[in-house]
């Protein structure tokens, strides 16, 4: 920051539509036995040990490749590659074990871990085990397989709900004792629905754990803050989604890169955080202040809502409440990704841009019937034109109709933003079509464009919501917010 101056697996949604112009034989257990009967459908040339079909390439790939393969594998399905070949036989079970129960019924995961008898390393159970079961978690955490069990995921089978999250507060009981034992080889957790009372601060102490995400979880603030100071000297990323009991957090840390919060927190105060990376605060309508002290890596943000009008965000003494810039002291150089939620307003977007002097891409989700003024520019923002070095590569705007101001939001970066790569419109199926394509091709005058090498797309597609989403890998991203579809 700088004096300011002049300067739980998700579903794949179907894919979306596009318009884009461009610048130019062993012994069968019990496992076995759910294969038998159905029919297989090796790839071309699988079955090595006799019959027609092409050179059977796979087999011959390094055992540590086939292993690599069998363990990113469905769990059923790598047990299923067995039936492939003989030469496939022994790799399950010799291959670490990738235990998702996602889909698995009754005690099958049970039956896994018995028949499989290698080491487990990534183990998902469903989170109401801890409620419901305890027993049976107890007992399957306590197997020896899991004696170096580096993952560990207790997972949410129904989305996350306010509403009923805290009527069920009283009912999160303590997990297991058995989820601690993994303390000296757990590097990923996911926990879920359960208690953390604070008499399990000593047993809360994982050396190797890089990755923590609490989602639904009772635990008090001095527990928390233990946990990120303490007893997890080498985390990385933190979630916190639906957490109980936090009204605010203070983040010292050396080493974190990424925080996701989706909680009903009243405060974050990132106080020293010289390797933060990503700030994702996800809920768009909580009430939170954020203050950031000093995060010199911190390049990515979002999202800033306008919705409500308690959420306040500050860098030092430069203060934006409700995405207006009420005070600018001191710009910010580092944030390059920025999301923000909020209406179609081109002078709260450039206000923005004069504190965030260096974003090169901006995200922006709109509420369906949120008003547009007229967002005119030649006149009111010429100084800011010719004064500022606009650095925008990307522009990505949800549920565009195509009316004048909207027109004249976009024209502004097109004819203006001179280092701009491409231009994203998410626009309602009902509206795609190739007339609408080619109308916003004239009237957003694209061949006027500044930067030659821009690009327009539009689609009925979205970008990543992870505000509703989120999960650990999303903040392994240097975007979280690029669409994967």
């Amino acid at each position: 920051m700088e004096p300011t101056g002049r300067s739980t697996k998700r579903m794949r949604p179907a894919p979306p539509d596009i318009h884009q112009s461009t610048p130019g034989p062993a012994e069968t257990t019990d496992l076995e036995a759910t294969t038998a009967g159905r029919t297989q459908h090796p790839p071309p040339g699988a079955g090595r040990d006799g019959g027609e079909g092409s050179p059977d390439r796979i087999s011959d790939l390094p055992d540590a490749v086939l292993g690599e393969i069998i363990f990113l594998l469905p769990t059923k399905d790598g047990a299923r590659t067995q039936a492939l070949a003989s030469r496939w036989r022994h790799f399950w079970r010799a291959s670490p074990l990738n235990l998702d129960c996602r889909g698995l019924s009754g005690n099958f995961p049970g039956a896994i871990l018995s028949a499989h008898g290698g080491p487990v390393h990534r183990l998902c159970l469903p989170s109401l085990l801890l409620q419901y079961r305890a027993d049976v978690a107890g007992t399957w955490l306590r197997s020896p397989s899991l004696d170096k069990l580096q993952e560990l995921e207790f997972y949410l089978e129904l989305p996350i709900t306010y509403r009923f999250s805290f009527s069920r507060l009283q009912l999160l009981q303590p997990p297991p004792a058995s989820i601690f034992r993994f303390s000296s080889t757990l590097r990923v957790a996911t926990i879920s629905q359960c208690h953390l009372p604070d008499n399990t601060v000593e047993t809360l102490q994982f050396p190797l754990l890089k990755k923590l995400a609490l989602v639904e979880v009772k635990i008090s603030e001095g527990l928390l803050q233990s946990i990120i100071t303490s007893g997890c000297p080498a985390l990385e990323s933190l979630l916190l989604r639906t957490s109980f009991d936090i009204r605010g957090l203070r983040i010292n840390s050396p080493i974190l890169k990424s925080i996701g919060v989706h909680s009903r927190f009243v405060e974050l105060i990132i106080q020293d955080a010289p390797s933060l990376e990503r700030l994702l605060c996800l809920r768009m309508d909580m009430r939170m202040r954020v203050s950031v002290i000093s995060a010199p890596r911190l390049a990515t943000l979002g999202y800033i809502s306008q919705d409500s009008p308690d959420s306040k965000i500050m860098f030092g003494s430069t203060v934006i409440q409700r995405l207006c810039v009420v005070s600018l002291t001191m710009v910010v150089r580092t944030v390059k990704i920025l999301a923000v939620h909020m209406n179609f307003n081109l002078d709260m977007v450039i206000e923005l841009m004069k504190c965030f002097v260096c974003l090169e891409k901006l995200y922006m989700k709109i509420q369906t019937d949120s008003p547009a003024g007229t967002n005119f520019w030649r006149h009111k923002h010429r100084n800011f034109i010719t004064s500022q070095d606009i650095r925008l590569k990307t522009l990505v705007l949800g549920h565009y109709r195509g009316i004048q101001a909207q027109v004249n939001f976009v024209t502004f970066f097109i004819l203006n933003a001179k280092l701009l790569e491409s231009i994203r419109l998410e626009v309602d199926s009902r509206d795609y079509n190739d007339g609408f394509f080619a109308e916003q091709c004239r009237m957003l005058q694209m061949e006027k464009r500044v930067s030659r090498g821009a690009q327009l797309c539009v689609t009925t597609g979205s970008h990543n919501d992870v505000s509703s989403t989120v999960d650990l890998s999303d903040l392994d991203l240097v975007d979280p917010f690029t669409c994967r579809c």
